[in-house]
């Protein structure tokens, strides 16, 4: 059985106010980095034997500490970056609530894209990709993997068997642990959404 320990980034300023997408140098700010630190406290003294982050600068920030602490370097892959928002990206969300297809994404996000970006299957296809290579190359491994809200929801629907429109169902909070484990019998969901800092 391979293990996934899937956290979604800490905060940042505009969390909740911008679709950050896949922005440049979006940081962490102080309760974020706080945030990461708990992250590595929590699994400090766990058998996890990779780190894995998107390439965005917050997932990053958020793997480092743990990386650290475990004495590992934090491994970057483009199967888990952010959802590409194409134009949508830096608009707040105050701003896309005008916007007819942004309705139409939020009811039938299985099936809508954002203008000039990525699908939420085409992002779902990657992630679940990604796990399944993994869990194929270490079959007893423990992996903690730093990435956004879109792409573990997708991971999460996927083991669940559950459709994309079904993504409000999932709360993946900043800051929060979700995990599965993929073995010959398929994809487990062992927690969801698990707050490990105030």
């Amino acid at each position: 059985m391979t293990k996934f320990s899937l956290i979604r980034h800490g905060v940042h300023d505009v969390v909740d106010h911008i679709l950050v997408g896949r922005m440049a140098s979006v940081r962490l700010n102080s309760r974020g980095r706080d945030q990461a630190r708990r992250i590595a406290d929590t699994f400090g003294s766990s058998d996890i034997g990779s780190v894995h982050s998107s390439p965005q600068t917050r997932a990053l920030e958020t793997a480092e500490p743990l990386a650290q602490r475990l004495g590992l370097a934090v491994q970057i892959f483009a199967g888990i970056d952010e959802l590409d928002a194409g134009d949508w990206t830096g608009r707040s969300f105050t701003s896309l609530n005008d916007d007819p297809l942004w309705d139409l994404w939020n009811t039938k996000r299985g099936r809508v894209r954002p203008p000039k970006g990525e699908s939420m299957l085409e992002l779902q296809v990657r992630a679940v990709d990604h796990l399944n290579k993994v869990a194929a190359s270490l079959p007893d491994g423990h992996i903690a993997l730093c990435s956004h809200a879109e792409v573990i929801r997708a991971i999460v629907l996927h083991a669940l068997r559950l459709p994309l429109d079904d993504y409000h169902r999932l709360d993946i909070a900043p800051a929060t642990i979700s995990t599965i484990s993929i073995d010959r019998g398929g994809t487990e969901v062992i927690a969801l959404n698990q707050p490990v800092v105030s």
